[in-house]
């Protein structure tokens, strides 16, 4: 049951997660004493949505006591899950019956003070995570925007972190993509926005700007995944096979390795506390039916739609990023229509996390270059509370820290690891 199981979570390692093969196989070599690529699915159109008219709290949802229960002692954590929220969003009636969804994020306010001390108010901020992550994974970065005076929203992509998981028909990457439009719609009222992406949230991110250019006026991709599409195998596999991967996702070996392997500094930031925090969440009910679903689903397919992404945008890479090739932050350079690229110095895979101070700083300054003089007009958010249209909402950034645990998982297949690492990479 072992061997199967390592072999299911192999097979679970997605190509958007962005290990390199040498990696992939490393990680299997030294994990190995602890078992046909399906298309990608690319999105199609989905139902209307169904409309609402004012901003609902999830009745259902309780934030999670970090301190206490997950025993995380970072206060940067305490303070993030204290501001977490889980409202109503409008989704189409294939993610539920009801047509809508619980989406939880964290919202910074920017203060009219830090607005003007740093030069006037911006486009809001939305930062999506990365793979099975959450929205603490911007606990560093969020407050930083704040005080630097853009508003910063954090987001959970649907059947990640704490957004609903009863009651949902599908966690695909277009019921993802869905519940991300529908979280913009009743939060921030369709305002323009700017939408960041971390690693496998970069994927999101792409879906989610190339489909709503009326919206999404800038983005930034940070250590993003944006051109490999697809799950690989994963999407072949028979359901029960999954979810015996998917368990062994969640296991503090492959949490820990991914930790490691995500920064440039492991000694300082790799800790206990970075591990409990990128896990906490897996431990809820549903997580497990969450993740398979996404995965038999084939994933986000946003390699073509980058080109499409009109929008000023800012690509962030960490200089020794481990995990996503250099080359990827050239491509993304020279794919995107109106781009440019910022390295973050000492910096491994997760600047947001790693080097938080220096990552505001360049989104600052990019949120205030000319490329935005044009866009200021305020919007009042569906709850009737004024979200100023350059402040309304942001993507998550996150995303590649719990991308590296899977690789883990490879462990017990010994061989054919290294394989079917190849044909995903």
């Amino acid at each position: 049951a072992t061997v199967v199981a390592a072999a299911s979570a192999v097979a679970l390692v997605p190509p958007c997660w962005g290990f390199l093969p040498s990696q992939s196989a490393h990680i299997v070599r030294s994990h190995a004493g602890s078992g046909t690529n399906a298309d990608a699915a690319s999105s199609t159109p989905s139902p209307l949505f169904v409309a609402t008219s004012a901003l609902v709290d999830d009745p259902t949802f309780t934030k999670p006591d970090t301190l206490n229960d997950g025993m995380i002692s970072e206060q940067a954590c305490t303070d993030a899950a204290s501001l977490m929220r889980r409202v109503n969003v409008p989704v189409p009636t294939t993610v539920t019956a009801t047509g809508e969804v619980g989406i939880s994020y964290i919202h910074w306010p920017a203060s009219p003070a830090a607005k003007r001390a740093n030069g006037g108010a911006t486009l809001p901020i939305v930062l999506v995570h990365g793979f099975d992550s959450s929205c603490l994974e911007y606990r560093r970065l969020g407050p930083k925007l704040a005080a630097l005076g853009i508003d910063a929203y954090a987001v959970d992509l649907l059947g990640w972190g704490y957004s609903q998981l009863e009651g949902v028909e599908s966690f695909s990457a277009q019921a993802k993509v869905d519940a991300l439009k529908g979280f913009w719609t009743a939060v921030g009222n369709d305002a323009p926005v700017c939408v960041a992406g971390a690693s496998l949230g970069g994927a999101a991110a792409i879906e989610f700007a190339s489909a709503n250019p009326d919206i999404v006026k800038g983005s930034v991709f940070i250590d993003a995944q944006g051109f490999v599409d697809g799950v690989g195998p994963m999407a072949m596999l028979p359901k029960p096979v999954a979810r015996l991967g998917v368990k062994v996702l969640k296991s503090v070996p492959l949490r820990s390795s991914a930790n490691t392997m995500s920064y440039y500094d492991a000694d300082t930031y790799a800790t206990d506390d970075a591990l409990k925090v990128g896990r906490m969440h897996c431990l809820r009910d549903g997580w497990e039916d969450a993740l398979v679903s996404f995965m038999l689903s084939g994933g986000f397919s946003p390699s073509q739609k980058v080109a499409q992404i009109e929008a000023p945008s800012l690509v962030l890479w960490g200089r020794q990023d481990e995990i996503l090739e250099k080359e990827f932050a050239q491509r993304f350079l020279d794919t995107l229509p109106d781009a440019s690229l910022q390295w973050i110095e000492e910096c491994g895979h997760v600047p947001h996390l790693e080097q938080p101070e220096e990552t505001a700083k360049a989104i600052s300054e990019f949120l205030r270059s000319d490329k935005f003089g044009g866009i200021t007009s305020p919007a009042a958010s569906a709850s009737g509370e004024l979200i100023g249209g350059l402040e309304s909402d942001t993507v998550k950034i996150v995303g590649g820290i719990t991308g590296a645990l899977a690789a883990a998982a490879a462990a017990a297949t010994l061989g054919g690891a290294e394989a079917i690492f190849g044909q995903i990479f």
